[in-house]
């Protein structure tokens, strides 16, 4: 039996493959370049993160030095507000405010309870209804009983409250008023207005008793001539003095001031003293004069202290120059 040569059939082999080491260049630098590639594209994108990492926190810092400065001048102005000059403020408007609210107080209450004897029964509205009626009847009496005292008092309230105003109106806050001021032009109006009114209307209508049409007219000429010059000299001059002024500067301030506040009167009073010589009896007078009164004493406070300050602050002024 024949033997087959095995030379007759094929040899099936396997694949040739290539060992590692036989892979070509070109695939082994792509692979290393992708590779470093990788690495550079993430450590860029770390460098990126902590950039705005580090731009993150400058900012906050600075943010925060920022807070530190603005709160450390915000201490210093609460610092300097709360001086010794802003503690004196502050306690000056305290006893301001006080005073206002108290007097204020005082008086609104004495002026509702005026009937707080028959309230028993009394509504809310009756109270309103009779209040006013009852302290004119009050006032009356007061009048009556000591007509010299009631004017007085009257005065001294109008002429504080007139002071205030004139406070107010050159720039001072509600509550920021000088009180020594306000003083000296309330004792004026209590003792010297009200009771140097009470006679010298009592002397107009002894001076001049009759009841004709050219009465009215005369009583005007005469109060804004002669008493109106008379009274605002003793203003100016007992204000003076009360500043402790010395005559020679009081004087030169009357002087300065006279005729521009007699001509200044001129401009109100003859139409208020229309009404006050040709309407109202005699003892009402001076009520109704000193409700226009609180427009004249703004005026007259106003024109006294600017010359004693223009002249406080010439001295101060040339003092300073020597």
């Amino acid at each position: 039996m024949a033997t087959l040569n095995n030379n007759y059939f094929f040899k099936i082999s396997p694949p040739n493959k290539k060992p590692i080491s036989s892979l070509t260049p070109f695939s082994f630098s792509s692979s290393k370049f992708f590779t470093q590639s990788r690495k550079a594209h993430t450590h860029r994108i770390n460098s990126i993160a902590e950039d705005r990492e580090v731009v993150a926190e400058e900012i906050r810092i600075s943010n925060l030095n920022q807070d530190e400065q603005t709160g450390s001048e915000l201490d210093k102005e609460l610092v300097d507000g709360i001086g010794p000059e802003g503690i004196d403020r502050f306690v000056g408007k305290a006893i301001n405010a006080s005073i206002v609210l108290g007097v204020g107080t005082l008086a609104v209450t004495r002026l509702l309870t005026i009937d707080h004897e028959y309230w028993h029964g009394w509504t809310l509205y009756e109270i309103l209804r009779y209040a006013p009626e009852h302290n004119w009847i009050a006032y009356e009496e007061a009048l009556k009983e000591n007509p010299v005292l009631a004017k007085m008092v009257i005065s001294g309230i109008v002429y504080s409250i007139g002071d205030w105003i004139a406070q107010c109106v050159e720039g001072k806050p509600l509550f920021e008023f000088d009180r020594t001021r306000l003083f000296r032009s309330g004792l004026v109006g209590f003792a010297l207005h009200g009771s140097l009114s009470h006679f010298y209307y009592q002397f107009c209508e002894a001076l001049i008793p009759s009841k004709d049409w050219w009465v009215v007219p005369a009583k005007i000429a005469f109060d804004q001539t002669a008493w109106a010059a008379v009274w605002n000299s003793i203003y100016f001059v007992a204000l003076g003095l009360l500043r402790l002024e010395s005559p020679a500067n009081i004087f030169n301030e009357l002087k300065a001031t006279f005729l521009p506040m007699l001509t200044a009167g001129w401009k109100l009073w003859p139409f208020a003293h229309l009404i006050t010589y040709g309407v109202i009896p005699v003892e009402q007078r001076l009520l109704w004069v000193d409700c226009v009164e609180l427009i004249w004493v703004t005026i007259l406070s106003t024109y006294s202290n600017e010359k004693s300050e223009a002249r406080i602050s010439d001295v101060d002024s040339s003092s300073s120059s020597r």
